[in-house]
């Protein structure tokens, strides 16, 4: 089944928590996709007890969402409170006022992509208690593993990152994880997502791989998206320095060891 009974639950959750948007229009992508998918996790993890499925891995994946959600809804929010610039870079994103319709439209699309980013587990759950799926759980741990190690490059990532700027402002972070691509935080968050559906390997069924591909391709674009932006703002600030020129002609932007530099095209005066 494609949308198993009690997902209206899941959407339900992730709409409550995504709705953080309302109060400012980035919220929808940041605060609240990490709040929502963290909702989510803990949803998909009552359901399954409530219904006798209390299996380690199961639990397993379900804290990792938890875990990853609360992590990137709480650094957001932290860095927001102590970082100027960071404020500075939310209210360059938020200086227009942005329509009713549109934010209605947002929160929408965003609680719905939540879910199927999520819908990996999602189905594990739900096709355990309708008695349609392969009871092996090693591609869960496997899955589960990988997780973590996301979690795991991205926390680090984000820390460097702040400790960095402490040191240099003028400078984008540049050592640790940056030495290996310049957005070890995106690679991080693509590596929990791959992860993620890794896990569901030999549980999804059918046309439920539609719903899981689609949570996949859209946060892998998003990602990609995010880089780009980024790579435009660090042109912007930091183009005319030799040492970042340097830097980014010769680090990967988000995948290590794989020579892809750039995103952007960089104008170059004549």
């Amino acid at each position: 089944m494609v949308f198993p009974p009690l997902t209206w639950v899941l959407l339900i959750v992730s709409a409550v928590l995504c709705a953080v948007g309302f109060y400012r229009f980035v919220y929808f992508m940041t605060s609240g996709y990490g709040l929502a998918v963290a909702g989510i996790g803990v949803s998909i993890g009552a359901i399954a007890i409530v219904n006798g499925y209390t299996s380690v891995a199961m639990l397993l994946l379900c804290v990792l969402c938890l875990v990853y959600g609360l992590r990137l809804g709480l650094f957001l929010i932290i860095r927001e409170i102590k970082s100027e610039a960071y404020r500075k870079t939310l209210a360059s994103q938020t200086q227009n006022k942005v329509p009713f319709f549109v934010s209605i439209v947002m929160w929408v699309a965003c609680a719905c992509l939540y879910v199927l980013q999520v819908s990996s587990v999602w189905y594990r759950a739900s096709n355990y208690i309708a008695g349609v799926t392969d009871k092996s759980e090693i591609p869960a741990y496997i899955g589960a593993a990988i997780m973590l190690i996301g979690i795991i490059i991205e926390s680090v990532a984000d820390k460097q990152k702040s400790a960095a700027k402490l040191i240099n402002p003028n400078m984008p972070a540049m050592n640790g994880l940056y030495k290996f691509c310049r957005c070890p935080n995106y690679f991080g968050e693509i590596v929990f997502w791959t992860g993620l559906v890794i896990s569901g390997v030999n549980v999804i069924t059918g046309w439920q791989w539609l719903i899981v591909g689609l949570g996949y391709i859209t946060i892998f674009a998003v990602m990609m998206s995010g880089a780009k932006r980024l790579e435009k703002r660090h042109i912007k600030n930091y183009g005319d320095k030799e040492e970042y020129r340097k830097y980014a002609d010769t680090t990967p932007i988000i995948f290590p060891f794989i020579p892809f530099y750039h995103i952007v095209k960089e104008e170059k005066s004549e």
